[in-house]
């Protein structure tokens, strides 16, 4: 088969190049968790969960996920901020917020049963066309082309691309090349073993050619360019914040905490309250302390700890202050109204409330350790 590369034909052999590779994947492929069934539920779930996050860490975070919403039902009815909990950690929480909207849109929609089609799949919440590309082949053994990270960087060097992969164009040309070159009787295996190349084989740095087992198809490797491949433009350094946290806590050894807003950066989860800096002495902390109605023992606070915490876009540099409280003028902090959106609790109930990871880290290093 061939197809056209900057007005350069690439030939290779599809048969021999997927014989190739599925009895390679058939004897090195991992033992993950979602690879012991094929049940498109449970493989929709790991997809949404491995975007942007490596696979060792998912599978704890997976598994604890299954045992607590094994199904489209348990997962559809259970309330948002339990479905946050339980994402705690993996970071990206837009991830969990779409995978919960859209699990219930497939119980009311579809039975409960996730789709297997192109067009039904690709109108959920948050399934892009890799991740549909994903269910379909893996779950359904679809020749339908998953194309990630590592499917781009494997075929990028197998043909030579230079296209940037940040752009659509790009990786529309990928899909298109998997369509031509999928297994269309395993599918499903076929995806998955040009993943696993991309992850175990054809690394970003230091590809191991001499073992790849694709490599006599590898026009990178004969032209020795593989360590060039693929391109992709430089993301912008992110923007550095300077923020600062406070961990209040009033006589009774309650803490305060504060829910996020409902739209944007880590939507709806729940924090120390954390400003970002507009000082450099305490005068803002003080403003906002006033703000939130409450009054704090003397006039002093302090760093208890430093927590530096890197988004996709920025970078979050948090002065971590403590300070005891001496009265309360807002009565509503002590309601359990769940629209409120700063409460004190105690310090067990911290494990009931979904926190950034770097307000975790606050619990860890202030709370946990007692400094306040």
């Amino acid at each position: 088969m061939s197809f056209e590369k900057e007005n350069i034909m690439v030939d290779i052999n599809k048969t021999v190049f997927q014989g190739d590779l599925l009895e390679w994947y058939d004897i090195n492929k991992r033992d993950l968790p979602w690879r012991r069934e094929r049940d498109p539920y449970k493989i929709w779930v790991s997809e949404i969960m491995l975007q942007q996050t490596k696979v060792d860490t998912v599978i704890p975070y997976y598994e604890r996920f299954m045992s607590l919403f094994p199904s489209v039902e348990k997962l559809a009815g259970a309330e948002e901020e339990t479905v946050l909990k339980a994402w705690e950690g993996l970071g990206y929480y837009s991830r969990a917020r779409n995978l919960h909207q859209a699990v219930k849109e497939v119980k009311e929609s579809y039975g409960g049963i996730v789709p297997n089609s192109e067009e039904d799949i690709s109108t959920l919440k948050g399934v892009g066309p890799y991740t549909a590309g994903a269910i379909l082949s893996i779950a359904y053994n679809i020749p339908a082309p998953a194309v990630d990270g590592n499917v781009m960087r494997v075929l990028a060097r197998i043909n030579t691309i230079y296209d940037d992969i940040a752009k659509s164009t790009t990786r529309k040309k990928f899909e298109a090349i998997v369509r031509e070159i999928i297994s269309t009787d395993r599918a499903s295996d076929f995806n998955q073993a040009l993943m696993e190349l991309g992850a175990m084989i054809c690394t970003p740095r230091n590809p191991a050619c001499l073992i790849c087992p694709v490599q006599n198809h590898c026009s990178a490797k004969e032209e020795g360019v593989q360590d060039l491949l693929p391109v992709k433009a430089k993301k912008k350094a992110p923007k550095k914040l300077n923020m600062k946290a406070l961990v209040l806590k009033d006589k009774e050894g309650r803490v305060l905490i504060e829910r996020r807003p409902d739209t944007g950066l880590l939507a709806k989860l729940w924090q120390f309250p954390n400003i970002e800096a507009a000082t450099r002495d305490h005068t803002d902390i003080f403003s906002h302390i006033e703000k939130i109605g409450i009054e704090l023992e003397g006039s002093e606070v302090h760093v208890t700890q430093k927590v530096k915490h890197v988004f996709s876009h920025i970078v979050w540099e948090i002065d971590v202050y403590e300070a005891r409280v001496s009265k309360v003028h807002n009565e509503k902090l002590y309601e359990t109204d769940t629209r409120n959106s700063q409460r004190f609790i105690t310090v067990d109930e911290l494990n009931w409330f979904p926190f950034p990871v770097s307000h975790q880290k606050i619990i860890e290093g202030t709370i946990a350790k007692g400094e306040v």
